[in-house]
């Protein structure tokens, strides 16, 4: 049974991070299953330290975006908004190219708050960065 109260393509849901940090990043949501949402991002001159690696700020906003994403589709957008309240994050594996790929999936959807953990993987599915993100659930203003 699918969590989402709200819907859409993923079309409609890239297109609701237009210039914004997620774009300017080419963070790609690709794929809403049933309790998850998973996406991607490059491994560049956008994404990188000065050292050639993923920059760990780069995989946060990955995670971030990710694990906000995907609270608010589970919640009433007319009536009230998941935000940030804290985040951690582990990195586990450095990596130079190619794209990560992060996948959201909850531990905890509350009435006041939720939980998601987010794994960001390589290429070739190896762990990069693990990630927990509480957001606070708010009433929408305005």
């Amino acid at each position: 049974m699918a969590i989402w109260k709200q819907t859409g393509s993923l079309d409609q849901i890239n297109a609701s991070s237009r210039n914004t940090m997620v774009s300017t990043l080419d963070i790609r949501v690709v794929e809403l299953g049933e309790d998850f949402l998973r996406g991607t991002m490059p491994v560049d001159e956008r994404t990188r330290q000065p050292f050639g690696l993923l920059h760990g700020g780069a995989s946060v906003a990955l995670a971030e975006t990710l694990g906000s994403l995907a609270g608010n589709l589970c919640l009433d957008g007319s009536k009230e908004v998941a935000v940030g309240l804290d985040i951690n994050a582990n990195h586990i594996r450095a990596t130079t190219s190619g794209t990560v790929t992060g996948t959201a999936r909850p531990l905890h959807i509350g009435r006041t708050t939720q939980v998601w953990e987010i794994r960001i993987e390589d290429d070739r599915q190896r762990l990069v960065c693990i990630s927990r993100l509480t957001l606070a659930v708010v009433p929408k203003s305005g």
